[in-house]
């Protein structure tokens, strides 16, 4: 009697994740410092990053909330995020003026398999492409991996916004693929583009990000001489 064929199975994951979920603590950066969103801490702050340079209210456009038509509207918002757990709300602080200029979160955590997304994250006009937010994004990248010890870090972002995706890959992240009629969004459909990162990946792509954060990177104005490259 012929011997049956063994079936193929997934290699043997040793050691096991951590199981460590986010703890709130800040992420301190050269230029940028994270640290966890509190409305009488950062509300004015980032209603102000917004409010006179983006009229149009563009920063919105993919997100699920926003604009909004008064501060109050928006520092309830805030009061809301910052008691959320999974999403776990970060303010973004610029260390030169000490003003928040935008946020985001660790959230969907699976911490028994290892896996994490980074998301919510809105930038005002004045830190949006800036070594500043850049650095943000490797803070957050890091903790995940170094400190959290996650195996698999996501990004998803609408399959439409073509700068969240242009921006996943310049920071690393590899293309899955996109999952259609994903969410409906302010009434809308929203395919979803996702794109992951593995601890595997991890110290290559760290590498480019401390390379291009090297003080020696930058000229007098802080521009780049450089450009980002993490493969």
């Amino acid at each position: 009697m012929a011997k049956k064929p063994e079936r193929p199975v997934g290699r043997v994951v040793d050691p096991l994740p951590s199981g460590s979920k986010p703890d709130m603590r800040p992420l301190h950066g050269r230029w940028v410092v994270l640290e966890p969103v509190f409305a009488a801490a950062h509300a004015k702050d980032l209603y102000d990053s917004f409010k006179d340079s983006d009229p149009e209210g563009d920063v919105w456009t993919y997100m699920p909330y926003g604009p909004w038509q008064s501060f109050e509207q928006f520092e309830a918002w805030v009061k809301d995020r910052a008691t959320s757990r999974d999403p776990w709300f970060y303010a973004f602080i610029n260390r030169a003026t000490g003003k928040a200029v935008g946020m985001g979160a660790f959230m969907r955590s699976d911490a028994p398999n290892g896996v994490i997304e980074i998301g919510h994250i809105w930038m005002s006009p004045g830190l949006q492409q800036t070594r500043e937010a850049t650095e943000v994004i490797f803070l957050m990248i890091r903790h995940c991996f170094d400190d959290l010890g996650v195996r698999r870090l996501e990004w998803k972002c609408d399959a439409l916004n073509a700068p969240s995706r242009k921006a996943a890959e310049r920071f690393g992240f590899t293309f899955e693929g996109v999952f259609r009629q994903h969410l409906i969004v302010k009434g809308r459909n929203r395919d979803t583009a996702w794109f992951a990162i593995l601890d595997k990946d991890w110290q290559l792509i760290r590498a480019g990000f401390e390379r291009w954060l090297d003080l020696r990177n930058f000229d007098e104005k802080g521009r780049q001489k450089a450009k980002l490259q993490v493969a």
